[in-house]
């Protein structure tokens, strides 16, 4: 699985995990999103941290502020372990974003394709 370049199309660059609790990836908060390292080569662990069950969406943007992929997931309410796949990215760094259904915010964070 890879990420393509589709910037308004639903992408896999993302799969479920088994829950595993992973101290890397952690979130103190009720929502979130946090990556298992800010370096990345071919795929990194992420967790995104919901109040609510249903369907997020997951963005990644390039360094100047393009889509570059976006994929919607299914999530249960807390820690969802995923895995992102970057390998189709070129080296350079990007931020991560996760919106709820309604399009709003929950969390961003950056990470370098190395």
């Amino acid at each position: 699985m890879a990420i393509l370049f589709a910037g308004c199309r639903k992408t896999d660059f993302v799969t479920p995990q088994p829950p595993v609790a992973v101290d890397e990836l952690k979130i103190a908060s009720t929502v979130g999103i946090k990556l298992q390292s800010p370096f990345v080569t071919s795929e990194v662990a992420m967790n995104v941290k919901l109040e609510t069950a249903g369907t997020a969406t997951i963005k990644i943007f390039d360094i100047s502020n393009r889509v570059v992929s976006k994929e919607i997931v299914d999530v249960k309410v807390g820690d969802n372990i995923l895995k992102v796949y970057t390998s189709a990215l070129p080296t350079s760094a990007y931020r991560i974003a996760l919106y709820d259904v309604n399009g709003n915010l929950l969390g961003i964070t950056d990470f370098n394709k190395l």
